[in-house]
Parts: C-alpha cells; structure tokens; sequence
C-alpha cells in the first residue's frame, strides 16, 4: 500500500493544474515565444539622411502612407540629416534589430561613403539586412547647346582636344564616379569640380563653366525641353519613355557606362528574417501599385520592386565595381 502522505492526487485534478503551474514556473514558454515573433509590436520609423522633400523622403512618405494599414500600427517618416546621410545610417545600424527602425538609403549612404571613408562607423554589409529595393534611375550625360557639341563623339573629340576646357562637376560622389568612369572608359581629359546641388552643376553648364556633366533625370528634364540643354546619352539597358531620341551608352559603343543608381530599404542586421520577410512583401504590394508607379515617374525614378536577397548581391556587386573605379580614377578618399 501507498502510505497517506504518498498518495497521488487523482489524474483529474492533476490535469486541471497542469496548465497553471507550467505557466507559474515559467514552462509556458511556447505561448510567450509566439507573442514575441510577432510583427509588429509599435510604431515602425523609416529614418532618412536627407531633408524634408528630397527624393528619399518622398519615396519613405509614399511607402509610409500605405504600410500603416496593413501592419495595424502606426509608419512615420523621421529625418535625421547631417553629414551627408552618414549620421542617420550609423544610428538605424545601431538601434534595435527587431524591423521598427528602418533606413530608406540612397546608394551614395550604402556604396560611395563607404568606399570614400575608410573609417566610417557603419559597415553596409555587416551592420544592415537588405529588405527591399524600392526605385532606380538612370543618369543623363547632359552638355550645353550653345557648345555645338551634338553627339558623344563630338564631346570625346572636344574634350581631348582641349584639355584646358574639359572640366565636369556634380553634386556628390555619386556624380563624380560616373563622371570618372566616362573619363577612364573613353580616355578623356579633366577635372572634377564639386557643387552643393544639381541647380548649381546645371547653372555652371549654361554659364559654360563645364563642358558636361552626369545628371539624374528630373532637375534636367524642364532645361532639356527649353533647348538650354542636350541630353547625349542615358546610362540605363534601355532608352527612357521620357526621352525616346537620346541613345544609351550601350547602343554608342560604351555598354562599361551601362548602370542604374538606385535607392533601397534596410534594416539592422540580425533583424528576425520573418520581419524582413513580411516588410519585403508589403513593399512589394505598394511598389506595384499603378498610382504609386506613376507618382515615381513624375521624378523620373521607376519603381523598382526586388528582394532582400537581391537587393545584398546588388550591393554587393556596386561595392565592388564603384571600388574599383575609385581606385582606377585615384578618386580621394576622405579620411
């Protein structure tokens, strides 16, 4: 016999407990790891390094406005600008890895800051989980009609030339890279001269103070129309609906000139993939919206919709090809 002190409760009331006491000791812990997996749990923030109206804050305020909804908490845009976007990046690789600090980054923050700052605070590859592509865009090798200079063998020719006369300029890094990379693929002369914004680079080309310049597509479309401006070539696969009549490098014998700069969504690496994942998809399903299609294309930029893992080989693959043209055009690091 089993002795009173011994005995066993009946397996009716042990199995009306159970469930209690796993949970008062903590063994519930299935029903707890659930709840934590979910996604999301508060506001999310999409953080961009450029002001109030620039392309990358447009493009964050068109996928806040329709990400909301369908992730039942609040999406808010919030700009963080200063020193080139490098202050906003460095803080979203530096906040929670759970998919409520997001970054829109352009590929300047992601590819050209980091080959230029040897010792920046962020890694773009380790400090950040791509999350989804959102647009790309061609550049513009635009030259002033008052020049005479009518095709890109008439530019080459000047150019060499007349040394002396041959500078370009940009905005950024990243029109000085392709800028460098037509100098080093047509072996051409001249100098690089830096501007604060496209309006000054093109205002410098009408006052003859250039004799080109790579430009994105929408600051120069107005000036392409009123005739102060030629577009010679378009650095995309394919000519632009836009402007039908302007050949791409490709089709003039320079398909090395063949790019799309683009701008990309990401999160803090070790972000759970099912987060990246159910982003990726939202995106995805706003950037196929006819609407927000056509809104893009009336800044010149396509809505570009491409994975998390597509968007790493991309990066991936600019970081080493951009790098390599810094290093052929002994483009200046900044130390």
């Amino acid at each position: 016999m089993t002795p009173k002190h011994l005995s066993f409760w009946p397996i009716s009331s042990l199995c009306r407990w159970l469930p209690v006491c796993l949970s008062a000791f903590g063994l519930g812990w299935m029903t707890v790891s659930v709840q934590a997996q979910e996604f999301p749990q508060k506001t999310v923030r999409i953080v961009v390094g450029q002001g109030a109206g620039g392309g990358m804050d447009t493009l964050a305020r068109l996928l806040s406005q329709r990400l909301a909804g369908p992730l039942g908490q609040p999406v808010v845009v919030e700009n963080r600008v200063g020193a080139g976007g490098i202050i906003a990046t460095d803080g979203v690789a530096k906040s929670p890895a759970d998919g409520h600090t997001l970054l829109m980054a352009p590929i300047g923050n992601m590819v050209f800051t980091p080959i230029l700052t040897p010792k920046l605070r962020y890694s773009p590859t380790k400090d950040f989980v791509p999350v989804s592509l959102v647009a790309s865009f061609p550049l513009l090798l635009v030259v002033n009609t008052k020049q005479g200079i009518t095709s890109l063998p008439d530019l080459v020719k000047f150019m060499k030339a007349n040394p002396d006369k041959a500078n370009y300029g940009g905005s950024g890094p990243a029109f000085q890279f392709a800028s460098e990379l037509f100098r080093l693929q047509t072996g051409t002369p001249g100098e690089f001269i830096q501007y604060k914004s496209t309006s000054e680079t093109i205002t410098a080309l009408i006052a003859g103070d250039l004799v080109m310049s790579m430009v994105d597509t929408g600051p120069a479309s107005s000036l392409l129309g009123a005739g102060q401006l030629r577009a010679l070539a378009v650095t995309s696969p394919t000519r632009l609906p836009s402007l039908p009549q302007v050949p791409t490098m490709a089709e003039l014998g320079f398909p090395q000139l063949e790019f799309r700069y683009w701008a990309g969504l990401f999160a803090p690496a070790q972000t759970p993939m099912s987060a990246v994942k159910r982003l990726e998809s939202e995106v995805h399903r706003i950037l196929k919206m006819p609407e927000v299609a056509a809104q893009m294309a009336t800044s010149q930029v396509t809505a570009t919709p491409a994975s998390s893992e597509e968007l790493a080989k991309l990066l991936a693959a600019d970081l080493a090809r951009w790098g390599a043209v810094a290093e052929s055009a002994k483009i200046k690091s900044n130390d």
